[in-house]
């Protein structure tokens, strides 16, 4: 199998990834994609895009919302299977894990000086909670036809090699 990396990937990110594909015999090389991070030669019309956490994918699906539609309707324009491999923990292992996500901006809460007193706030009442992302993945599996998958940070690379791995074999089923 031979991998293309998005030449975006920062190198520091991505040196455990890339020393399993070494242990792995996996050829690897790093050119821009049109979308996403990682695609096997083998199967062009499917590519992960990795986001570290939950965080990073709540960011790009709230906050950057108009930049990610447009790469999500790029992959489905240019027939593109999007994967997207998100890096959280063993506690969140499917899509529905995600309803129950306490996002830590939402949940933290932080003393400060009031007029000498020290008086309790959170972090950010507004931010998006589990609940909230969980619907919001729903619709873009739904309407772009994403697939999310998890893991532990230990394991993306072999996370990467499998699902690109399956990809080659499921092409040419319907």
């Amino acid at each position: 199998m031979d991998i293309q990396i998005d030449s975006r990937e920062k190198a520091r990110a991505i040196r455990k990834i890339i020393k399993t594909f070494d242990e792995n015999g996996i050829n690897h090389f790093s050119s821009k994609l049109l979308v996403g991070d990682y695609m096997s030669l083998d199967n062009p019309r499917l590519i992960i895009d990795r986001k570290q956490n939950l965080q990073e994918l709540c960011g790009n699906v709230c906050q950057q919302h108009e930049r990610f539609k447009r790469e999500l309707l790029k992959a489905m324009e240019a027939g593109i299977q999007l994967v997207i491999l998100v890096e959280h923990g063993p506690e969140i292992t499917c899509l529905e894990d995600v309803y129950f996500w306490k996002n830590p901006r939402k949940h933290e809460v932080r003393w400060r000086v009031v007029d000498g007193k020290r008086e309790k706030y959170i972090v950010s009442e507004k931010a998006v909670d589990g609940n909230q992302l969980y619907k919001s993945l729903c619709t873009i599996h739904d309407r772009y036809h994403v697939r999310f998958e998890f893991c532990e940070k230990k394991d993306t690379g072999k996370e990467i090699i499998r699902i690109l791995g399956d990809g080659v074999n499921d092409k040419g089923r319907d």
